[in-house]
This record gives structure tokens, sequence and C-alpha cells, in this order.
């Protein structure tokens, strides 16, 4: 089973989760394209790089929208890994992320972009019935490799909070 980004959970609300994320480090890269073509090349790139350093595969994999038709595709690094390789591939990078607050709501299913959408839409729908602010844009964390069943699949739409 492959190693999960730790987090707590620190209150529970309908249709939505508050978690604390501890420091951590992301390989990340741009990639343009639909949200699928975007998800897969970013993550071609980030498996290349993750391989030739000798780095295990941990999830989720994060996707977040950049600008139109482009968008972050990011892999976490093992936990306490400070020291990674630099990458090869020159739009391969490194970003140290600190502890932050945020808001997290689980779904199962594929890689569907519509899917992926209402997620987002239901979870600012339930933070703005809640009054709380949120900071910055949705985005998006698979944690199931591509052949597990969609039904069974892990995904989660998240956005940090004010």
């Amino acid at each position: 089973m492959t190693e999960q980004q730790p987090y707590s959970v620190v209150s529970v609300h309908v249709g939505y989760e508050v978690r604390v994320y501890p420091a951590h480090l992301l390989a990340q890269v741009d990639a343009a394209g639909s949200f699928f073509e975007a998800g897969n090349r970013g993550f071609g790139s980030l498996i290349r790089y993750i391989t030739a350093s000798n780095i295990s595969m941990r999830a989720p994999v994060i996707q977040a929208p950049r600008a139109e038709k482009t968008y972050t595709v990011s892999f976490v690094m093992p936990a306490g890994a400070t020291g990674v390789p630099a990458p090869t591939d020159a739009s391969v990078r490194t970003v140290e992320v600190s502890e932050r607050r945020v808001a997290a709501r689980r779904f199962s299913g594929g890689s569907n972009e519509t899917r992926f959408q209402q997620n987002a839409d239901a979870l600012q729908a339930a933070l703005a019935r809640d009054g709380r602010a949120a900071e910055g844009p949705v985005y998006f964390a698979r944690y199931d490799p591509p052949w597990k069943p969609g039904f069974l699949k892990r995904n989660e739409a998240l956005v940090a909070l004010a």
C-alpha cells in the first residue's frame, strides 16, 4: 500500500472536514491541456523524476488549476524528505509548503472533470454556508491507481482556509 500524506482532522462538518497538514515538500510541474490531459502529462514528468531519484511514491497526487487549461500537478515527497535530489527536468521543481489548515470534501469515482467540479462547488457552498473563508482556489487529490474500479477510488476537493 502506498504511504499517505499525514494530516490531523480538526473538525467535521456537513459536506467537509477541516484538517491540518504539517509542513511538507512537493515535487511539482505545470502541465497544459484539459483537466485529464494535464493530469496525465504532469504525472509522467513527476514519475520519471521520482523513479530516477529513487524516491518512493506517496498519495495523494494533487492537481490545482493555474490558468486557463493549465494545471499544477504535485507529488507529496515522503515524510522527512528535506534533501531530495534536484530535478534534471527543468519543468519539475520542488516546493516547501508550510503547515496549513484545509477544508476537504471526500468523494469516490474516476478522474472525471465534471465530478471534480461538482465537488469543488459543493465544498465552496458548504464553506459559504458555515461562514468560512477560503484562501486560493479549490484543488484536487487522487489517492488510487488508475486500474482501481472507480466506485472504490478515493478523491478529494480541498481548499486552504484563511
